[in-house]
């Protein structure tokens, strides 16, 4: 199943103009990484250890240090990883910028992304290796969403053997089937030192952190939320 857009207007604002933003650096980013890889492969490497996140060197106060929580999650392992993380923050992200607005937005969504940094690097402090991408902060999104507009419909595309589909689904069957897919893996990993590509729990960290979108809501949509008036 993959979200392919909220089908539900935005209330407060209208273009979402720091979501757009952040797809932008991203993308700029990623372009920035094919260049010095094409130029020099080893000259890559070197970035990515400089601006990625490694928790030994976080551990042990080496490399970038703690800035890498928010630098690494600009940063991307290839174009299917970057326009699945842009895909998500996309679907999820425009309506909580909308009630959060686009300043209050981008400090939540590198709150979460700090978060997802700092849990992944506590389950894998003894570990040298690099981990990038903007998956933990849109986790964080995809929670605010959860809490905000749980019954938000999510138009998405299934493949029924080779006919696609394009239903509208609850966001909370999406949301729930996300973080089904993430538990097991991530006690693997903390039980068994299972060895994933996917940042299990950076993904959970992130999606922890969701919880404090009540912070970064506008006035009125928190006085809204709270009086049980549709937001």
């Amino acid at each position: 199943m993959i979200p392919l857009n909220d089908t539900e207007q935005n209330r407060y604002g209208g273009f979402p103009i720091m979501l757009v933003t952040l797809i932008v650096i991203n993308t700029a980013v990623f372009i920035v990484e094919l260049i010095i890889g094409y130029r020099d492969p080893e000259g890559l490497r070197t970035f990515l250890d400089l601006y990625g996140s490694n928790a030994w060197l976080i551990v042990n106060r080496q490399g970038g240090g703690g800035i890498t929580a928010v630098t690494s999650t600009f940063l991307h392992g290839g174009p299917s990883h970057l326009i699945g993380n842009m895909l998500f923050l996309w679907v999820y992200g425009r309506r909580v910028e909308d009630v959060c607005g686009p300043w209050r937005f981008l400090l939540f969504y590198l709150l979460c992304g700090v978060m997802a940094d700092l849990v992944s690097t506590a389950v894998h402090a003894g570990e040298y290796g690099i981990s990038i991408g903007a998956s933990g902060a849109i986790a964080g999104v995809m929670a605010a969403y959860l809490l905000l507009f749980p019954k938000g419909r999510i138009r998405t595309f299934i493949l029924l053997g080779v006919v696609p589909i394009f239903p509208k689904i609850r966001a909370y069957w999406l949301i729930f089937y996300f973080l089904l897919l993430q538990i097991p893996p991530a006690l693997e990993v903390l039980m068994f030192e299972a060895d994933y590509q996917t940042g299990y729990w950076a993904h959970l960290g992130g999606f922890m952190a969701g919880v404090f979108i009540f912070f970064f809501l506008r006035p009125e949509v928190l006085h809204r939320y709270i009086n049980r008036i549709p937001i």
